[in-house]
């Protein structure tokens, strides 16, 4: 694994707990000599981890679109920035550069970017881990939503391996770099298989 990108809130009222995972999170990949991807944000969550990991001597590369390229919104101080024309694009960029993928606190635009890369993982378009940093147990509600989707049969069992959870950085990261994916996946193409 040579990078991970993050999806994480850019509100900036969010409480001080996230925030302070968020640069734990960037400490914890700098210190890993992973490459950080993000959403090339200042403000909020986005800021915090991407601040965190270039004061911590690593590289960040943020992946934005024209519309939010501006001075109040966009990082000006990242080792690279990409400035894309859509969040299609741009989500698929991210998804190109990246080896794993983190979900921490965030809104919409996190939840969007967590299940399109599961959805994704789910019908073979990559293999690479996914995981939730559950910092105060923000993902609680979401982790038994998901357990109740999979006992209705809206997704298998098998499903649930596509994504991990934990309440540190560093637990999460050891958990994305033993990530092992799914080999039985199969059945969700090929309605054939059992």
């Amino acid at each position: 694994m040579l990078s991970v990108c993050v999806y994480c809130g850019s509100s900036d009222i969010s409480d001080e707990i996230y925030l302070q995972a968020a640069q734990q999170t960037g400490e914890v990949i700098a210190k890993a000599g992973l490459r950080l991807i993000y959403g090339g944000g200042s403000t909020g969550l986005m800021g915090a981890v991407a601040d965190a990991v270039l004061d911590a001597g690593g590289t960040v590369t943020g992946v934005i679109t024209k519309q939010f390229d501006t001075p109040e919104l966009a990082h000006q101080g990242l080792t690279e920035m990409v400035v894309l024309p859509d969040m299609h694009t741009r989500k698929a960029r991210m998804v190109a550069l990246a080896d794993g993928f983190m979900a921490l606190p965030g809104g919409f635009g996190t939840l969007d970017e967590l299940f399109e890369v599961l959805t994704w993982a789910q019908i073979g378009l990559h293999t690479k881990p996914v995981g939730l940093l559950n910092v105060d147990g923000y993902f609680d509600n979401l982790l038994a939503f998901l357990d109740d989707v999979r006992a209705r049969g809206f997704i298998y069992a098998e499903h649930k391996d596509l994504y991990m959870s934990a309440d540190s950085p560093q637990a999460l990261l050891a958990a994305l770099k033993a990530y092992e994916p799914p080999t039985d996946l199969a059945r969700w193409v090929d309605r054939t298989s059992t």
